[in-house]
């Protein structure tokens, strides 16, 4: 998502549009301290009027020397690079590993001429996937980024990674840089070489805190340790942080990452001239503006207010005032998380703050909390704006990772997986050591234009698209059978762990597929019946009476009377305000 920094009208309209483009997601982020069982989780929602929702599987490999990969844009499947294979690759299972690693993202924009698309260079999906199947957990995955920023040009925008481990959550956020700097004497003067890779920030979240990042860049001023560090270590700052390896990042005190170039560069190019402590990463490369705040930073902020009521004092700043107090980068919750509580935190339509979706005429007479696009649009030359919600109906997949280091990797990972809607899908176990994919996730299942009876993504869509109909009625049905499915898995899951944690690899690998396969078919089975209730319940308008969990009959076996619930008072006074003359009994 672009985020412009000139406030006119067209600008407003068009940044708001693009806040859900195919790149607009959500994150939050957990770390052991923050959670009840001591686990770490990420949580992301890849959303996209085009992404069709599916589990990606690479299977574990090994490649004889001089293998090249092909870098292919995650977006557009368009081929960019080859690239040099290792010698051996990891298993992932969506967007976690074999060692419980799990990277999330969100595609913030930041500067336009930013901006780069070449034809070669490695896009921000593939950099994902390629660090998944390269490194074991979380500082391996920033010392891997940071090799392949350094060596490769980047492809994408602005860009914010969720990374995690089964001990340490991090932030990493990252621009690339284009082939010439505005201040060529200030390029020369500092001897650097800026046609390639990004410029880069990565914070460790501290323990006990919770943080996230949705389409606007959240790393302001951060603790530059490596001149410390590289200082104490008798090292020259350049020479040690321009190194691929960059091997300071795995040292235990290190909790701040930083590309060489990242104020320098600022530097040359016009953007900075302040001191190298008063830097903000935000601030230089992706600058605040109502959209930036008010569609991104807002999911944020209503994930906060959720486990720390206290944060209700940013709710001037999430409405998107660029001159009201910050919200921060992390926040301690009032209390720990659960698993399922996480899921929840990813249901969120603003209810409870003034922006809920829920309770404006845009949302029916049925509160429904969905508004189509575009986003922004101009009514007597004033420009409006719908909310953009953590919740929102073209999301393609989304997942809890919980990482648990108290087990063993290949149990210890799991990655709770779903389709479409946040709010109405069931997340569902599937376990980083699985090595088949069940058929409902399955790539090739269906695709975006072609839809399959035994594609989970084509059955929750076809539950959603009926649900928004009649919201407000049909989602409590809904949720009973998601809140039990969840709850069903959450207690599986438990029980499975003990059962399967002691045996041997392939032992492991055959319990761990079946387990999750046979959640995915329950999952399945219950959500085929409900999409057959709801359309026998509520067909055309009206809702059948139920009796003792069946629907109730005449006594001479037919279908009882439907109730025919009326419109609000509110809705009437509309319909009466906008066509009454026409209408109305005389």
């Amino acid at each position: 998502m672009k985020m412009n920094r000139i406030f006119t009208a067209a600008l407003l309209v068009a940044s708001m549009m693009v806040a859900n483009s195919s790149s607009a997601c959500t994150n939050f982020l957990f770390t052991k301290g923050a959670t009840k069982d001591g686990s770490t989780m990420i949580t992301y929602a890849a959303d996209s009027h085009v992404l069709y929702g599916e589990l990606y599987y690479r299977k574990a490999a090994n490649y004889p020397a001089g293998t090249m990969f092909q870098v292919v844009d995650w977006d557009t499947g368009k081929p960019l690079i080859k690239i040099p294979q290792v010698a051996h690759t990891y298993s992932v299972v969506g967007n976690i590993n074999e060692f419980q690693l799990a990277i999330g993202e969100t595609t913030y924009g930041g500067r336009e001429e930013l901006a780069n698309e070449i034809d070669g260079g490695i896009d921000y999906g593939s950099l994902i996937y390629l660090t998944l199947q390269r490194a074991k957990n979380a500082r391996e995955a920033i010392q891997v980024l940071a090799g392949f920023l350094k060596d490769y040009p980047y492809h994408s925008e602005g860009e914010s990674f969720s990374i995690c481990d089964p001990n340490e959550v991090w932030i990493f956020e990252l621009i690339g840089k284009r082939p010439k700097p505005v201040n060529a004497d200030m390029a020369k003067k500092l001897k650097y070489n800026y046609t390639d890779g990004a410029v880069w920030v990565a914070r460790r979240i501290p323990d006990g805190y919770v943080c996230g990042h949705a389409n606007q860049a959240r790393i302001t001023q951060f603790p530059q340790e490596a001149k410390k560090f590289n200082k104490a270590k008798g090292k020259g700052l350049h020479s040690a942080i321009s190194s691929a390896h960059i091997d300071y990042v795995f040292e235990p005190e290190v909790e701040c990452v930083y590309s060489s170039d990242v104020i320098t560069y600022a530097r040359a190019c016009g953007w900075y001239n302040g001191t190298d402590a008063d830097f903000s990463f935000t601030d230089t490369y992706a600058p605040l503006t109502f959209s930036g705040i008010r569609a991104c930073d807002a999911r944020v902020y209503a994930m906060f207010r959720r486990v720390n009521s206290s944060m209700v004092q940013y709710e001037k700043y999430a409405m998107g005032d660029v001159n009201a107090e910050r919200m921060p980068l992390w926040i301690k919750p009032d209390h720990k998380v659960d698993v399922h509580e996480v899921m929840n935190l990813m249901r969120d339509h603003y209810e409870g703050t003034a922006m809920d979706m829920s309770q404006d005429v845009g949302a029916g007479p049925f509160n429904c909390p969905y508004r189509w696009r575009p986003m922004g649009w101009t009514v007597d030359g004033k420009t409006y704006i719908h909310e953009r919600a953590t919740s929102t109906q073209q999301t393609g997949f989304s997942f809890v990772a919980q990482c648990r280091g108290w087990l063993p990797n290949k149990v210890g990972g799991i990655i709770w997986f779903g389709v479409d809607d946040t709010y109405s899908t069931v997340y569902c176990p599937m376990y980083c050591g699985i090595t088949e994919i069940p058929l409902c996730f399955r790539e090739g299942n269906g695709d975006m234009l072609t839809y399959s009876t035994t594609s989970a993504f084509w059955l929750f869509n076809r539950v959603t698209n009926f649900l928004y109909s009649r919201y407000k009625d049909m989602i409590v049905d809904v949720q009973k059978v998601q809140t039990a499915l969840e709850k069903g898995f959450i207690a599986d899951v438990e029980r499975f762990d003990n059962r399967v944690k002691n045996t041997n690899d392939n032992e492991m690998n055959k319990m761990l597929n079946e387990f999750s396969n046979r959640q995915a078919e329950k999952m399945m089975s219950e959500w085929n019946k409900l999409d057959q209730y709801l359309l026998v319940k509520y067909i055309d308008g009206n809702i059948k009476a139920e009796e003792n969990g069946k629907f109730k009959r005449t006594e001479f076996g037919g279908c009882d009377k439907p109730m025919m619930p009326e419109y609000p008072q509110w809705f009437y006074r509309q319909i009466v305000k906008d066509h009454g003359n026409v209408i109305e009994e005389r």
